[in-house]
């Protein structure tokens, strides 16, 4: 059996990065999107680096989806020791023209995705027969600026990751003298990706003066928190570029 990483919302930026990054550290990259084919590129780049990728469809607001992937990669690849939640659900609308149907959707996919998946995955580890006092495993949320405050036409993305942020404190504090580590990482600005490019331009051209967040580089402090040890937990981190105001 292998140690894995399982990256829920592996896309072609953060989530991508994420799983590269595991992988060069010799673990199997268990990587979700709800489309297989959309996870191919980046399980033949991880491959071609000379890591470990798998690829799983998953609609991670589904439950029985969610039971059945952790219970899979459990007993044919091994022991999930990170998983990390990048669903990110970011669609603007005014709250005077949002619907029912399309608030709930971006709560389904920003928080009460996280809560099965995280559930899942927490279950396995407290279950785990490890030595006392060992590190059972580690589950990061990936936060946003919405996280902390609610914008104009963000109604709907903020109230679903400010209540994601909740989620991970209640379960750090349930979890963590159990051993196993939850963090919430705010990304508090405008990432490197082609959506950035192709709509924001003006913002684009400061990744020249490191103005905007590198997914590389977001990907090493998901590694740096899970490897801390555990007299020294992280539990919320903010990214942002330093020009970035907040």
């Amino acid at each position: 059996m292998q140690k894995a990483a399982l990256i829920v919302g592996a896309g072609d930026a953060t989530g991508g990065a994420i799983a590269r990054r595991f992988a060069r550290e010799g673990y199997v990259a268990c990587v979700t999107r709800r489309s297989l084919d959309k996870l191919q590129p980046l399980v033949v780049q991880i491959e071609a680096d000379g890591g470990t990728a798998r690829a799983f469809a998953c609609d991670a607001r589904k439950e029985e989806e969610v039971v059945k992937l952790v219970e899979e990669i459990e007993s044919t690849i091994g022991p999930i020791e990170v998983m990390v939640f990048n669903i990110g659900a970011n669609v603007p609308e005014s709250i005077l023209n949002e619907t029912a149907r399309k608030y709930f959707k971006v709560w389904e996919m920003a928080c009460f995705s996280g809560f099965l998946n995280g559930r899942e995955v927490a279950r396995k580890m407290v279950a785990r027969n490890v030595p006392e006092g060992a590190h059972r495993g580690t589950i990061i949320f990936t936060g946003a600026t919405a996280s902390l405050r609610g914008a104009a036409n963000f109604g709907a993305f903020s109230g679903a990751k400010m209540a994601l942020r909740a989620l991970a404190q209640a379960m750090a504090r349930e979890l963590g003298p159990q051993g196993i580590h939850v963090a919430h990482v705010v990304v508090d600005g405008a990432i490197d990706t082609e959506f950035i490019r192709s709509n924001f331009p003006d913002r684009y051209a400061m990744k020249a003066q490191d103005g905007i967040l590198n997914p590389d580089h977001i990907a090493d402090m998901y590694w740096m928190l899970h490897a801390q040890p555990r007299d020294a937990w992280t539990h919320e981190l903010d990214l942002r570029p330093w020009s970035e105001k907040f």
